[in-house]
C-alpha cells in the first residue's frame, strides 16, 4: 500500500509516541495543542501544521526532518562554514545501469578504474 507523504508523517508521529511512552496528551503538549486536536490529527480529520511539527521535533530534541523520517536520524556529513560540503549518495542499481552512471560521472577512462 502507498502511503502518501503526510500519512508517513502520522504513522512515525504514532512510532514516536509508542517508542517513548508518550500519550496523546503529552504529544498535544509538545504540539502546543489540546489533546483531542491531536487525535484529529492521527485519526485524519485535522492535518498536522508545519509549527506543531516544529514543537514536537523540538521537544523531542530530534529535527523536523528526524520526524519525517523516524526511526532514521538525519547526520549532517559537513558544513560549508568549513570548506566544502561532502554529499553521499547511495544508489542501489543493476550492473547495466550503474556502469551507464558511472560513465555519466566519471567518463570512459575512468570506468575501467572503478569496476577493479
Amino acid at each position: 500500500m502507498n502511503k502518501s507523504f503526510y500519512q508517513t508523517i502520522i504513522h512515525n508521529l504514532q512510532k514516536i509516541m509508542r517508542d517513548n511512552n508518550l500519550s496523546q496528551a503529552q504529544l498535544a503538549e509538545y504540539a502546543g495543542t489540546s489533546a483531542s486536536q491531536i487525535s484529529k490529527i492521527i485519526n485524519g480529520t485535522v492535518k498536522l501544521s508545519i509549527n506543531q511539527l516544529s514543537n514536537i521535533a523540538r521537544e523531542l530534541k530530534m529535527t523536523e526532518l528526524d520526524v519525517i523520517t523516524y526511526p532514521d536520524r538525519y547526520e549532517k556529513v559537513g558544513s560549508s562554514e568549513d570548506g566544502p560540503a561532502e554529499v553521499q549518495v547511495v544508489l542501489k542499481l543493476r550492473k547495466d545501469k550503474r556502469d551507464q552512471v558511472l560513465k555519466i560521472l566519471y567518463g570512459d577512462n575512468d570506468i575501467e578504474i572503478l569496476n577493479n
